[in-house]
């Protein structure tokens, strides 16, 4: 193996590793001492554990495991040894990091149990790996019922983990803790892979293009791209501009089109990754 994909190898296992940590710290220390499941197979297992007295640890390997095994034989051997090292290390973090609640108010376990979990997630996802569970049970079932998608099933799975909790703990309330950490998780996942909206698109419609050009590429160093449209109720040929800029730079670059055109037409759009020349710049 070459000593660039070797660094690369073990990069993505001390990624991951970092990931499952944070997010048995999020389930130990605010979600499972108050028994808020934020869906999936570990939510399961800190229900499950309200009822039988079974550690969490040994709910997620009993189910993860057998997933796993049907995983392989579904969707081939190749689907993700990374899928396997999270979840063993899920299971080990989760049996060697003693439960105990930070706070007893539900509203801020379940805020920052959410929060914890997701920055966890994230950081798996990031190096290209999963825990399993919900995302794999998914996987498997789409393969089977094609006509649904994979969030589909994965929406279900969580719809009932979060029911079962409510139902268990025989407190609504309970769900609805639930509800608002899988959120939570699920917006800061996507937060890390989708980056925090640094950079805002630019769409303007403008009959001065060379003038808003000539000042955006000056005053803000920012690339613009025309483009040729055609108003189709007019008919009229348009001339369409395309720049990317980040947050800071967001008012200047609409006060310079208004400045030069004020009956220019903009559109502004979040853009969560740029590729190409000057993006490294873009992104800071």
């Amino acid at each position: 193996m070459e000593k660039g994909k070797v660094g690369k190898y073990l990069l993505n296992l001390i990624g991951i590793a970092l990931g499952v940590f944070l997010l048995a710290i999020g389930l130990t220390f605010f979600l499972e001492p108050n028994t808020i499941a934020p869906g999936g197979v570990t939510g399961f297992a800190i229900v499950f554990k309200k009822v039988t007295g079974i550690p969490v640890y040994i709910t997620n390997l009993a189910i993860n495991i057998p997933l796993f095994i049907i995983g392989i034989m579904v969707l081939g051997k190749n689907f993700g040894w990374k899928t396997l090292y999270a979840t063993a290390l899920l299971s080990l973090f989760l049996k060697i990091i003693p439960a105990q609640a930070v706070t007893q108010d539900l509203l801020l376990s379940s805020i920052f149990g959410g929060l914890v979990a997701g920055i966890g997630l994230g950081i798996v996802f990031k190096f290209g790996g999963t825990t399993g569970g919900t995302d794999l049970a998914g996987a498997i079932l789409n393969r089977f019922f094609p006509t649904l998608s994979l969030s589909t099933f994965m929406m279900m799975i969580d719809v009932v983990v979060v029911a079962f909790a409510g139902i268990v703990d025989k407190k609504v309330e309970t769900s609805l803790y639930s509800v608002i950490s899988m959120y939570i998780t699920v917006k800061v996942i996507d937060m890390i892979l989708e980056g925090i909206g640094y950079l805002k698109g630019f769409i303007i419609i403008t009959s001065k293009p060379e003038e808003i050009s000539q000042r955006i590429m000056e005053d803000l160093d920012r690339g613009v791209t025309l483009f040729k449209g055609k108003g189709m109720y007019t008919k009229e040929e348009k001339d369409v501009l395309l720049c990317v800029v980040n947050r800071y730079q967001f008012t200047k670059a609409k006060d310079i089109v208004y400045n030069i055109d004020k009956d220019a037409f903009i559109m502004v759009t979040e853009m969560s990754e740029v590729l190409g020349e000057g993006f490294e710049e873009i992104k800071k």
